[in-house]
């Protein structure tokens, strides 16, 4: 029996403005790319963590404990 394909999902659009500054060097290597990427993966998730943890503990990183 052949197996179903899973509808593709539809990425979130990249700004034009994140794109340029990526871009802006006039050749990236593909080693380039990949640290680019990790260094904006790795932002990414701090940011999500630290909003996660701010909302855990409920109060912003560096505020006064309630």
């Amino acid at each position: 029996m052949p197996t179903k394909k899973k509808p593709l999902r539809e990425l979130p659009k990249v700004p034009k403005e994140l794109l340029e500054q990526f871009s802006a060097a006039p050749l990236m290597t593909a080693e380039a790319i990949e640290e680019a990427s990790a260094a904006f993966k790795k932002a990414l998730i701090e940011r999500a963590l630290n909003a996660e943890l701010g909302h855990h503990l409920g109060y912003p990183p560096g505020a006064q404990r309630p």
